[in-house]
Order: structure tokens, then C-alpha cells, then sequence
């Protein structure tokens, strides 16, 4: 999978990282300091969160290598993309039926527990700390991240994955922690559309790569099949 899906799935869909972690951003102890200082702590907050991403990057593209290597990855991203496309259509909740286990239940409620300590603080340790812990809460949006980064082929690759989509997230999270909810409801019910839309998008590519269908370049291959030798 290419970067920049997981850019664009972080950038149309930071409106449901909004709903989710933007009471969280709003909630830091930053709001009295310079300007200048609410611009880095911010950022520290966001880059402990894009770390997370990062590392989980790279956790999937190991993952990701080891099947590319015995040559699953071909049915993988395959029913990765129609699961995809079954998420979408039906609407399913990921992070619901998730939460139905317990080891996932019982790992959500300790992040929650720690969060509410680390809100707590106002160092720059805590508010670096409450981006990683952010980062592994429970969101659909990210598991679709996850999806696609688990079909790359190396470390690096589920890592730069990771990194865009968190990256893809940064804009609409950094004017939420300085503007508060400034985009109108309507807005965000017509941006909220694109989200289907481009998780289609990835899974239309999932499902290509997983078939494995190539078009060819040019033409020559014709020539190639006329030159054959014809047993008479």
C-alpha cells in the first residue's frame, strides 16, 4: 500500500478522531501558557500520538514481511479488502464488537485509568505520555489504518504507513485543541460522507493487489504472442 492512502484515510476521516480524542486534546493543561508554549506542548501531544501509530507501523510490517515472505499476502490483502467492503456497507462497528473481548476490555479500561492520571499532571512528560496511551484507544478509523499496513512488505513500510495516516489526522487535531469544534455540524456531515468513500477506495486497491491483476505497460506483449512457435 501506497502512503498516501493512509494520508488521505488520516485527513478525511480526522472528523471521527475528533469526536473521539478531541475532548482529550481540549481537556490538556495548556490553555494558560505563552502562545508559543501551547504550539509545542500541543505538538508533543500530537507527536506522542504519531509515535504510537509509528510503532505499531512497525509491529504490522514485520507482520506484513513474514507473510509476504511465505507468499500469503496475495489472500490476505485480498479479504482484507472485502472485509473492507462489508465494514462499509453494513455499517459495522468495529470498535463495539473489539471491545466484546476481554483482554481488549480490560487493556481500554487500564488506558482510560492512566489517562485520567496523566490529565492530572502538566508536565511535558505527562502530556507526551496521554498521546501514546491516545494512540491505542480503541478507533475504527485506526484499525482500517491498520488493515492497510498490514499488506506492506517490510518494517519501514508499516512504519511510513502508520506515520501518514497520523500525520493525515495533525491538521484537523491541531485547530481542535486551539479553536475548539469550529466546523459547523453540516460541514461535518457532508466531510463524514467522504469517509465510505475513500475506505472503497482502499479496498478496491487491496482487492486489485490481491488478485494480482496487472495491465501491461504497452503493447509488445501482442507481438511476443505472434512469435510463438505453432506445432503444425
Amino acid at each position: 500500500m501506497v502512503w498516501w492512502t493512509a494520508f488521505t484515510l488520516g485527513l478525511v476521516g480526522s472528523l471521527h478522531c475528533v469526536g473521539m480524542c478531541g475532548p482529550i486534546a481540549m481537556a490538556l493543561p495548556y490553555q494558560s501558557s505563552y502562545r508559543w508554549q501551547v504550539a509545542g506542548k500541543m505538538l508533543l501531544y500530537q507527536s506522542g500520538r504519531i509515535l504510537t501509530y509509528t510503532l505499531l507501523g512497525t509491529v504490522l510490517g514485520l507482520f506484513g514481511m513474514g507473510m509476504f515472505v511465505a507468499g500469503l499476502q496475495t489472500y490476505v490483502s485480498l479479504m482484507l479488502g472485502i472485509l473492507i467492503v462489508v465494514i462499509v456497507l453494513f455499517s459495522w462497528n468495529m470498535e463495539s464488537q473489539l471491545l466484546k473481548i476481554p483482554a481488549l476490555q480490560k487493556l481500554n479500561n487500564w488506558i482510560k485509568q492512566q489517562l485520567g492520571n496523566l490529565l492530572r499532571k502538566s508536565g511535558y512528560t505527562s502530556l507526551f505520555l496521554v498521546g501514546m496511551l491516545n494512540g491505542l484507544l480503541p478507533c475504527g478509523l485506526v484499525y482500517m489504518a491498520i488493515i492497510g499496513a498490514l499488506t506492506t512488505h517490510s518494517i519501514v513500510e508499516g512504519a511510513v504507513y502508520m506515520a501518514s495516516f497520523g500525520l493525515g489526522t495533525l491538521p484537523l487535531m491541531l485547530a481542535t485543541s486551539v479553536a475548539g469544534q469550529f466546523i459547523g455540524i453540516s460541514w461535518r456531515n457532508r466531510l463524514r460522507k467522504l469517509i465510505p468513500v475513500v475506505l472503497l477506495a482502499i479496498a478496491a486497491l487491496l482487492i486489485i493487489r490481491g488478485i494480482n491483476f496487472v495491465v501491461p505497460s504497452d503493447l509488445r506483449f501482442l507481438q511476443d504472442m505472434s512469435e510463438v512457435p505453432m506445432c503444425h
